[in-house]
């Protein structure tokens, strides 16, 4: 082995994966080659490479997050970069789940849903505008649901996402939390709009929000500006399940506990979102993906352990 130098960084188990991924582009690797010179601005990687400024910009990025990479702004407002270290030293995990980060998160689209039950007024959003046709239960068997920005039905059904495990065995949780921007339907919209929305995960009903309306205004913050007169944001919204019980928005609302879910690393985590035949307020649901309401979020399942 050679003999390290100075400016020594050691990675975590908890980042291997992360760090390796930035080291494996070749961009990458020459601007850490060519910042073992000295440091240098956007620009002049730009020269140095010979590659455009959003290749350079992107894989700058990169390497910052990774830690690989150092950024401050220069004399002239350019955003000047040095490398962070000479050597990397990791840290390979000696147990089942060192690799893991205190949080785990899985981001799902909205419109990647495996299962559902609806009837009309319904729909599904599009980056460009309505994906199918307002009203027909059938556009949400088109693939194009994939882009969904965000989707809708009145009155009682669900819709049910499956996320992967990515917890090993023998690995304990202490928690795990489903959080989604949601509110009710109304047709156009309306504030005083009640309506109770239930999760629950692997069929163990977790609790029962009541979402206070079907909001139209004010614009929401990432909402498409061409989307105008309808629901524009929602209410984010979190369930959390752990050892003793379950709370909603940090109040206990059932018993339901990890134990109940029985988790498997083989086998999907089924969440679903419903509007009962037999809820008080029946009155449908909203669900907002990244790029709609005012939280830049899809359905998020974090793990925590």
């Amino acid at each position: 082995m050679s003999q390290m130098q100075g400016n020594l960084k050691r990675i975590p188990a908890t980042r291997v994966q992360e760090t390796a991924k930035a080291l494996s582009g070749d961009v990458r690797l020459r601007i850490l080659e060519v910042l073992g010179k000295k440091p240098m601005s956007i620009s002049q990687l730009m020269d140095e490479l010979g590659v455009a400024q959003p290749t350079v910009s992107i894989n700058v990025q990169i390497l910052e997050q990774a830690g690989l990479l150092e950024t401050a702004q220069g004399a002239n407002r350019e955003k000047i970069c040095s490398r962070s270290c000479d050597t990397v030293l990791f840290e390979l995990p000696m147990l089942p789940g060192e690799a893991l980060d205190h949080l785990e998160e899985i981001q799902m689209p909205v419109g990647m849903y495996s299962d559902f039950r609806i009837q009309p007024p319904c729909g599904l959003l599009g980056k460009e505008g309505m994906i199918g046709c307002y009203d027909d239960p059938r556009s949400f068997y088109l693939p194009d649901r994939s882009d969904a920005l965000m989707l809708w039905f009145s009155e009682s059904g669900y819709v049910e996402y499956r996320f992967p495990n990515p917890v090993p065995p023998g690995v304990k949780l202490t928690a795990l939390c489903l959080s989604a921007e949601l509110c009710s339907e109304a047709v156009g919209f309306q504030h005083d709009w009640p309506s109770d929305i239930t999760l629950s995960v692997n069929g163990v009903e977790i609790g029962t929000w009541t979402s206070p309306g079907d909001f139209g205004e004010p614009k929401g913050i990432i909402t498409p500006s061409w989307w105008i007169g309808n629901t524009q944001y929602g209410l984010l919204t979190e369930w959390r399940i752990e050892e003793t019980g379950s709370l909603l928005n940090g109040t206990r609302c059932s018993d339901a506990c990890l134990d109940h879910l029985d988790l498997h690393f083989d086998r999907p985590i089924t969440v679903r979102f419903e509007v009962k035949e037999d809820a008080v307020n029946k009155r449908g649901l909203n669900l907002m993906g990244a790029h709609f309401g005012n939280h830049a979020q899809a359905v998020k399942l974090t793990f925590i352990r």
